[in-house]
């Protein structure tokens, strides 16, 4: 995939971060590309992308690490839990983006897990900052502060203008989930 990998950032209120993330990795897997996508928040629900990425095997892995949405959706799990997890998922990450094995690696939900205080940011930083020269680093989730985008080469911020739920309508399977 070459030897300029980029950090690539998906931020903003909007919908499509991860799903933005997941699209490049369908680009990337009908060059043959090989790409992992590590989830710091999602981990314990079932969504989409949990059936659906087994189909994209063995160019596409999927580490699903997280408790679940944090702090809702009936989450009953302890902060000191999560922050647990999401170090353990900051570790599979550092292994992942250095095994030289990906040419793509998508920490998806990893700005929303350092708003949240799950990780540090300097953790973050120095993950980016030591990456090897040919992998892409993909990070997304809300809340992007503003030393990653300074290390970034691409940052897209996803804006709601729209959105069916604020209108009472639940959340639909193979559309938001």
């Amino acid at each position: 995939m070459g030897k300029n990998g980029l950090v690539i950032v998906y931020t903003g209120k909007g919908k499509g971060k991860t799903t933005a993330a997941l699209g490049m990795a369908l680009r990337a897997i009908g060059y043959d590309y090989k790409v992992c996508m590590i989830q710091f928040i999602k981990g314990s629900w079932h969504y989409g992308e949990m059936t659906s990425s087994k189909r994209l095997e063995p160019e596409f892995e999927l580490t699903a690490v997280g408790k679940g949405f944090v702090g809702i959706m009936d989450d009953k799990s302890p902060i000191e839990d999560h922050k647990k997890i999401a170090d353990e998922a900051l570790a599979i990450a550092k292994q992942k983006i250095t095994s030289e094995k990906y040419d793509i690696v998508i920490l998806d939900e990893i700005n929303y897990a350092i708003n949240l205080g799950l990780v540090k940011i300097d953790d973050v930083l120095k993950l980016i900052q030591t990456k090897p020269v040919n992998v892409n680093l993909v990070l997304t989730g809300n809340h992007v502060r503003d030393e990653i985008i300074e290390l970034a080469d691409l940052v897209t911020e996803m804006r709601e203008i729209k959105h069916p739920f604020k209108s009472g309508m639940r959340a639909k399977k193979g559309i938001d989930f």
